[in-house]
């Protein structure tokens, strides 16, 4: 005996294996007026309105489309609600969650300004906050309205359909993949052609075939200066010599003083120890004063080299910022990049000169210039000082040599030793009596 199934036993048994919410294939089988009827291949048919197919017109019989099973349960025409739109939705998110876990790009368009951002067209809608939207600030929202761009998926919440985005790491790898291009079109060494973009305190920025480069301020001229603008101007066109590339970081380093050789190669010749130079003042510091001999070459004129005699508190006693001066060159270092300058030793060493006039046992007559406790200083010539130690002054013991001397005497004075390198002059009074 055949059993009978009644009609819900037979759609049962048709949609087996279905559910609601998935998405299947099904084939375009007939097309009427307000609906596509689609065969699922699961020997059940479905309908579709047709307001869910963008393209009305090219829509026939024998079309392939996605669709979404929105119930199981049959109409009265036995017919299961299937639904294009909800499908290409699903679709969607399947493709943005895979995009997301890949790390991949998703295209998008700019729709409109939000509060805090813009909204995006991706499929779905998307956010992509204002600070994410570009490289630099954006003056004018409006700008990026209709823009499609790429965009990096940052964040994923498909239970609150919510999609953040970000232009901005997009443009960034876009312009760091620009940068790599233009500097493997370089090497170091190389002489370029540039201009002048920006100019700031430590150097400026050189634009080389669209991507700009740093030249230092101590990269621009061998010489001294204080500020890029003394040398350069904006939008100036300059030959410049590529000094280091880093392509991981896109860095360029730039050189223009490099275009010729260094003053100091050439130095050791020119300016060899114990000849005559001048040179000019173009600073003076507490220790001392700078001596440029050239553009790109100075040295130092240290304050003990500036008098034989006399105790400076401040290299200004003597030299003056621009003074043109003859010194002697005492030292100078290639490597080091150092060289150092005396105007004394243009003269012979007093010290010297007086041990040859005076020489140990010769009495001379001097003027007390200072009385101290330990004893006092007497001026032997002009600018000249030698010290009476207390125990020199007499053979008597006495307690202080303002008992026996004051200020402004003049007094015989024997030359006891002379030490040219210490400057300094030993001189006694009880000798003479010996």
């Amino acid at each position: 005996m055949v059993k009978e199934l009644n009609l819900s036993e037979v759609f049962e048994k048709r949609v087996k294996g279905l559910r609601e919410g998935e998405v299947v294939k099904g084939k375009v089988v007939r097309v009427s007026s307000g609906e596509a009827i689609v065969d699922i291949n699961y020997k059940s048919e479905g309908s579709i309105p047709l307001r869910e197919f963008k393209k009305k017109g090219e829509l026939k019989v024998g079309d392939e489309v996605e669709v979404s099973i929105e119930s199981l349960e049959p109409d009265r025409q036995g017919m299961i609600s299937l639904s294009k739109e909800k499908a290409e939705v699903l679709s969607f998110w399947k493709d943005i969650e895979e995009k997301y876990k890949r790390g991949e790009p998703i295209e998008g368009k700019i729709i409109t300004p939000v509060k805090g951002g813009f909204r995006v067209d991706i499929g779905v809608i998307a956010f992509l906050p204002g600070s994410l939207a570009s490289i630099r600030p954006i003056a004018n929202p409006n700008e990026l309205v209709n823009k499609v761009s790429m965009f990096k998926i940052i964040k994923i919440d498909r239970f609150h359909k919510n999609v953040v985005l970000s232009r901005r790491e997009m443009l960034e790898e876009e312009e760091k993949e620009e940068k790599a291009s233009v500097l493997s079109k370089f090497k170091v060494g190389d002489l370029v052609k540039g201009k002048v973009k920006n100019i700031v305190d430590f150097g400026a920025f050189i634009d080389i075939g669209g991507i700009n480069g740093l030249l230092h301020i101590n990269n621009m001229s061998w010489g001294r200066i204080n500020h890029p603008s003394q040398i350069l101007k904006l939008n100036q066109e300059i030959e410049v010599v590529i000094l280091s590339i880093d392509e991981g970081k896109g860095e360029i380093s730039l050189g223009l003083k490099q275009k010729s050789p260094s003053p100091w190669e050439s130095a050791e010749k020119k300016y060899a120890v114990d000849s005559k130079v001048k040179g000019k003042v173009v600073n003076i510091t507490d220790y001392g004063a700078f001596i440029q001999l050239e553009e790109g070459l100075e040295g130092l004129l240290h304050i003990s080299e500036l008098s034989w005699t006399r105790k400076l508190k401040h290299p200004s006693e003597v030299v003056a910022m621009g003074d043109e001066l003859e010194l002697l060159v005492i030292g100078i270092d290639k490597e080091k990049e150092k060289i150092s300058f005396s105007l004394k030793k243009l003269e012979p060493n007093p010290y010297e000169v007086f041990k040859e006039k005076y020489p140990p046992g010769t009495v001379i007559k001097g003027k007390v210039y200072n009385v101290m406790d330990q004893g006092a200083l007497i001026e032997v010539e002009k600018g000249l000082d030698g010290f009476l130690h207390i125990s020199d002054i007499s053979e008597a013991e006495i307690g202080n040599p303002s008992e026996v001397l004051k200020k402004g005497d003049k007094i015989d004075v024997m030359v006891l030793d002379v030490d040219p390198e210490k400057k300094k002059i030993s001189l006694g009074m009880k000798q003479i009596l010996k």
